[in-house]
């Protein structure tokens, strides 16, 4: 067995080793871990460490991490570099960078990325971009049309 464990370059004592099964209090925690995550999947390992010392189990957080990365379970939670925009989205010209809001309800906004008819939502065929213009178009008319009504009225 030596010359074995010497040709493999093992240790002899590793092929001798017998892993033990894990212990019914091992075991419950680890299902009761389960249980919190499945219940709520945005806890993290500190977050289910308290839970359990609050049901009056005493783990360590370290032990809730090792079983969770064991488990291979993972917190649901918000990655990096949310604030960077997205690339293949276009760039929208800002259209009131020289108007100057005189009145009340002079500048309106519009939210058109979530249109509905009678709180049916309607499919407009169009991607996001298109639709948004398309909507916007009476409200670009509109607003060319200014100047000449305030003249007419004048």
């Amino acid at each position: 067995m030596s010359t074995q464990a010497r040709l493999l370059h093992l240790n002899r004592s590793s092929l001798y080793y017998q892993p033990r099964p894990p212990s019914a209090e091992e075991v419950a925690l680890k299902h009761r871990i389960d249980e919190i995550f499945t219940q709520c999947p945005f806890y993290g390992y500190r977050k289910i460490a308290e839970q359990l010392h609050r049901e009056g189990r005493s783990v360590n957080k370290k032990t809730v991490a090792k079983y969770m990365q064991k488990m291979g379970l993972m917190a649901i939670f918000p990655g990096p570099n949310l604030s960077k925009r997205a690339h293949q989205a276009g760039i929208f010209p800002y259209l009131l960078r020289n108007l100057k809001a005189e009145v009340s309800d002079h500048i309106w906004g519009v939210d058109v990325r979530h249109v509905s008819a009678n709180g049916i939502p309607v499919e407009t065929g169009e991607d996001e971009t298109n639709a948004a213009k398309s909507l916007l178009k009476p409200l670009q008319d509109i607003h060319e049309m200014l100047p000449n009504l305030k003249m007419l009225l004048n």
